[in-house]
């Protein structure tokens, strides 16, 4: 079903992911935060999963724009592999959206039929009054596999 933006993009929360990650070969996670992000908050961990995260900016650091390469290298991430469904997650759910939703479009046109799923809540969840996410929901805070960013 396409919406004014294009293809509808489905949401899970981070427990659902985590489950289709483990129970599906051939779903694959995606990180669209920034460099500084992944290396100063942490990161998804796979390995338990025999997987691992891919991550491309979405956003570049530090003035925020759009990554102008990130279709291309999302879509250099992807050759040859046999996908069924991938998940976005960022901070809190937003930006990864856009890029399901671009991602979705842009897959769909190739005539690529892959599910794209934003992972709401994100790595780190709402920000609380101090600022800071990452206590109330969000992968880490739902005890997910995470670590430091390598």
């Amino acid at each position: 079903m396409r919406n004014a933006i294009g293809i509808s993009v489905k949401e899970a929360l981070p427990q659902e992911a985590w489950s289709d990650l483990v129970n599906c070969q051939s779903a694959i996670l995606v990180d669209v935060r920034t460099k500084e992000e992944w290396c100063s908050v942490g990161v998804p961990e796979l390995s338990s999963l025999g997987k691992a995260v891919i991550f491309i900016e979405w956003q570049e650091y530090p003035n925020m724009s759009y990554n102008p390469l990130f279709v291309k290298r999302f879509m250099e991430e992807l050759e040859a592999k046999p996908i069924k469904k991938i998940f976005f997650i960022c901070r809190s759910g937003v930006r990864s959206r856009d890029a399901a939703q671009t991602m979705s479009n842009h897959l769909n046109d190739l005539g690529i039929q892959v599910k794209c799923v934003n992972v709401a809540e994100g790595f780190e969840g709402n920000l609380k009054k101090d600022k800071f996410g990452g206590r109330s929901n969000g992968w880490k805070a739902r005890g997910l596999a995470w670590g430091q960013y390598q």
